[in-house]
């Protein structure tokens, strides 16, 4: 399987959707390879780095820009692992 490394940028101004997102980030957690919270009092800033194949990145990327009240860009790597790279 081919994965890219990817980091998401969050920007939580909808504190009701924190659960929802959290729940998100869990379904997808064997992706996740790190994760830091910034706090800031006006709004919530999440950064996540994910190594998954495309389509995984573009799923939840796609799900978190869903909800209301959250933002979210993607920035990707433009080098291609394996799984035997992994």
């Amino acid at each position: 399987m081919e994965t890219r490394v990817a980091v998401m940028s969050i920007i939580v101004e909808n504190g009701e959707m924190v659960e929802t997102l959290n729940g998100m980030l869990h379904q997808y957690g064997e992706y996740i390879i790190g994760r830091m919270g910034i706090p800031y009092r006006k709004r919530g800033v999440i950064a996540i780095a994910l190594d998954a194949p495309m389509n995984t990145i573009s799923a939840l990327s796609g799900k978190i820009g869903s909800l209301k009240g959250i933002s979210v860009k993607t920035a990707y790597s433009g080098v291609i692992s394996t799984d035997e790279m992994r």
